[in-house]
């Protein structure tokens, strides 16, 4: 009889799982993918109303689910944040874009997508790491990128900057951080239906020039990131770092 190969596992069973952004959208989506595959997870956000909502909507699946109200651009929080781990997975999902004319930028502008889409991240990473380094375990950290840290866009200098910041970020990190067996990678989309992105898909003209670029010719839609996260979150991407998993409808094939 032939000895098959066996599938890995999807599963996150005993994993504790920390993501941020996880009031709405994007972040919302990969917490509860990672609640209902199984892991103990910590919802992070600003909004401190609509993340005990989540929360509670989460628990009521049966899920396993707490919410840490923490401003993530804040150095101390973040070393509050970490203190409760040491966590299995990571989600860096929070993120923000202000989008103009590269002439137009503003100084605050620039700052403020800076500081939460590249420098946050960096340093909550990095702490998420360091108490898996101290504790001698293996993990799995994702960064939410975007197809825009591959491409570019009219009116996103900014915050394509944060984005190709993120991945090369991401890719040094896997290379330092392999021999312990963390795994850090980035997970790509493209335009999701989000309160974030519904300036954007509410401008006629803009979305036509999204749904030409996307060869599936949809939005995304929230539930389109969530297999994506397990993906990498478990044991069945267990040979991938430093890579990035674009989610974008074809849009970066050409």
């Amino acid at each position: 009889m032939i000895d098959l190969p066996r599938t890995p596992s999807f599963r996150l069973d005993g994993k504790r799982a920390l993501v941020t952004g996880a009031s709405s959208g994007i972040g919302l989506g990969a917490a509860v993918a990672l609640a209902g595959a199984g892991a103990d997870v910590w919802l992070v956000a600003r909004r401190e109303a609509e993340l005990q909502a989540a929360r509670d909507a989460i628990r009521a699946t049966g899920a396993q689910a707490h919410a840490q109200v923490a401003d993530i651009t804040d150095l101390e929080a973040i070393a509050g944040l970490t203190r409760e781990g040491p966590y299995d997975v990571l989600v860096n999902a929070a993120g923000l874009a202000r989008h103009s004319p590269a002439l137009d930028t503003s100084a605050a502008d620039y700052d403020a997508a800076m500081a939460l889409n590249l420098r946050a991240a960096y340093f909550l990473t990095r702490e998420v790491a360091r108490g898996l380094i101290a504790a001698g375990r293996p993990g799995s950290l994702i960064n939410i990128s975007s197809q825009m840290g591959h491409v570019a866009g009219p009116d996103r200098a900014v915050y394509a900057a944060t984005k190709h910041g993120l991945e090369g970020m991401t890719k040094a990190m896997a290379i330092e951080w392999g021999p312990h067996g963390i795994r850090v990678n980035t997970l790509c989309p493209t335009f999701i239906r989000t309160p974030l992105a519904e300036q954007t898909l509410s401008n006629p003209e803009r979305r036509a020039w999204i749904l030409s670029k996307i060869k599936l010719g949809r939005v995304g839609e929230v539930t389109d990131i969530m297999g994506p996260v397990v993906f990498l979150a478990s044991d069945a991407s267990a040979l991938m770092t430093g890579a990035a998993l674009l989610i974008d409808g074809g849009w970066t094939a050409e």
